[in-house]
């Protein structure tokens, strides 16, 4: 007998007029009729199942199986998976996850339930992850149903367990879009050399098959990119399956851009040793590039995903280990240079009480913010707490945007003093500038985090290879709006006036030497208030505009250098003035600078 169950059932989700019909070879399912319609569909041996080609406004889901001809009395595995994906996320793990009705199997979804919300959490646990997947896989395999399905459907992971026989001809499992809105998609195919490769002393064995959305669990020590965190597993009962004749036929839907230079079908290897990571592997499987399609080719079962190797300005592999270790200790000198100089200048009994003094601490305030924040971001990213990873980038983004302004400032405050010259007073003058200069920014970032929050997260910088990638917590790939407008856009406007600024004293500083008799020794003063300028201006910041083509490498290498040490810079620069004034009460060079 062959089943038609008729598309009827409403959008509340429970079926309505399932009617068997002799004859019918297909079972037609809307989404609402997936788990209502799933107990009935035990009584039907469908040799082929597929869905209505004619209904596709209600966002159904549709199977395709391959010759599972059944044998006497209905004893046959029904072949029908499904794999519903990003589904609403209710409070409690148990409440969010569908499926597994028999009775006494609760056992069995609270398990998965419970892989879930580990998921869910980022998996928190450093280590035993794969435990925790192993110890899923063997419930699974070992659970009890007279049906001929099981199944639980969890918004990070799904799971399937299906009985197969010798009579088995192939398998086509395949999940689709359940609404409008772009989702990830996906489906395996499995041939009929699954059971030969398999057969046991068993006539009957499972096949369980896993699907998972999360980018922590599989963690090879090289951050390695996922094509939309998506991995497809398949095991079967007992028996490690490898060396098929035919291949298992893995497909992942995508919206990109791909092809076999920067996206290739993987599958994980597990580690040699108890404690030690494993990683992802190519070997064996083939890499087909479809439209919007990557079809994975491959002759066993285990976990499989996409690695991706994409990156606007993909880094050398070679190249971004120093440039960590540089970032690194320079940040860490310069935050350490940029505290001990604020300190020192709070303790001192001889507190300048002049602006110019109070703005050059506020930027070295801003910098030792800057630098503490990004030495933390990259343990941050670590931990896999999503609150706390978006609070440190933006705590990041805007110490980052502080300095910006204070350079800004001193830019300004330059001007006052050396161009506009006259009859010049602002009441409250400092308290107006720190409104400014700790304000916006802080105001710029609060807004994004209302009206844009996933603007911040987890960052990784990729290599050319796609292996040994960096991960921070700064903004992600989808607030590139954000870095190219406010960061970008607001650093060029900084640098342009205050090159300006600093073209104009040069310009100054020329003519009032151009009369002294001792000109050399005071070219040596004046190139380095020049030096100092420089930094204090931010103008150090104009080598991030050119990273494209071959200033690429010298443009990272230097940028990193002098920047990651700029603090560092304004303090000896603010020792020395502080010497000269020291020594000469009144000097042109000290005035200047003042």
């Amino acid at each position: 007998m062959r089943c038609s169950f008729k598309n009827t059932a409403g959008r509340g989700g429970s079926p309505r007029g399932l009617s068997p019909e002799a004859g019918g070879g297909a079972i037609y399912l809307s989404q609402g009729e997936v788990w209502g319609a799933l107990p009935l569909l035990s009584s039907c041996s469908p040799e082929y199942l597929y869905s209505n080609p004619q209904d596709r406004s209600g966002g159904g889901v549709s199977w395709e199986g391959t010759g599972v001809k059944p044998p006497p009395h209905g004893a046959v595995a029904l072949p029908i998976l499904t794999w519903l994906i990003s589904l609403p996320d209710p409070t409690g793990a148990q409440e969010r996850c569908q499926g597994a009705t028999q009775v006494g199997r609760k056992k069995e979804k609270n398990v998965v339930a419970d892989m879930d919300s580990y998921m869910e959490k980022g998996c928190s646990a450093q280590h035993g992850k794969l435990v925790r997947l192993k110890q899923l896989e063997q419930e699974l395999s070992e659970v009890r149903f007279r049906e001929d399905n099981f199944t639980v459907i969890c918004p990070n992971i799904q799971t399937f367990v299906f009985k197969i026989n010798e009579l088995f001809r192939g398998l086509n499992l395949t999940s689709e879009l359940l609404q409008p809105k772009p989702r990830t998609q996906h489906s395996m195919r499995f041939p009929a050399t699954l059971t030969k490769k398999g057969r046991s002393r068993a006539a009957e064995t499972k096949l369980v098959c896993i699907y998972l959305n999360t980018p922590c669990l599989f963690q090879d020590g090289k951050n390695s990119s996922l094509l939309n965190n998506d991995i497809l597993g398949a095991t079967l009962e007992n028996v490690i399956v490898t060396g098929l004749s035919e291949p298992v036929e893995i497909r992942f839907w995508h919206n990109t851009t791909l092809d076999n230079s920067n996206a290739t079908c993987v599958f994980w290897v597990e580690g040699s040793e108890n404690g030690s990571l494993g990683n992802w592997s190519n070997a064996g499987c083939e890499t087909i590039h479809q439209d919007k399609v990557v079809l994975c080719l491959c002759k066993h079962l285990t976990y499989f995903a996409v690695l991706l190797k994409i990156s606007s300005a993909p880094i050398d592999e070679a190249i971004l280990v120093p440039l960590t270790y540089i970032s690194m200790v320079g940040c860490s000198v310069s935050a350490a240079a940029s505290l001990l100089t604020i300190l020192h200048y709070l303790a001192s009994r001889k507190k300048s009480r002049d602006y110019t003094t109070k703005i050059h601490m506020n930027l070295l305030g801003a910098l030792f913010l800057l630098n503490a924040s990004f030495l933390l971001s990259e343990p941050l990213a670590l931990v896999h707490a999503t609150w706390l990873c978006k609070g440190s980038a933006a705590f990041l983004h805007c110490s980052l945007l502080c300095c910006l302004t204070w350079m800004a400032i001193e830019g300004f405050h330059l001007y006052l003093l050396l161009i506009k010259v006259y009859n010049v007073y602002i009441r409250r003058y400092i308290l107006k500038l720190c409104a400014v200069g700790w304000g916006l920014p802080a105001l710029a970032v609060v807004s994004i985090l209302i009206f844009k929050e996933e603007a911040y997260g987890l960052h990784i910088i990729e290599t050319d290879t796609g292996y040994n990638n960096a991960t921070m917590c700064w903004i992600t790939d989808k607030g590139r709006d954000v870095h190219y407008s406010l960061n970008l856009g607001y650093a060029g406007i900084t640098i342009f006036f205050n090159t300006v600024i600093l073209v104009t004293v040069v310009r100054m500083l020329r003519k009032l030497r151009s009369n002294v008799n001792n000109q050399k020794e005071q070219g040596k003063k004046d190139l380095v208030t020049v030096l100092g300028l420089t930094c204090l201006l931010g103008m150090t910041w104009a080598l991030a505009f050119l990273s494209f083509g071959v200033f690429l490498i010298p443009q990272l290498i230097l940028f990193t250098i002098i920047n990651s040490l700029l603090g560092f810079f304004i303090c000896l620069w603010y020792c020395t003035i502080c010497r000269q004034l020291d020594t000469s009460s009144s000097t042109g060079s000290s005035q200047v600078t003042k």
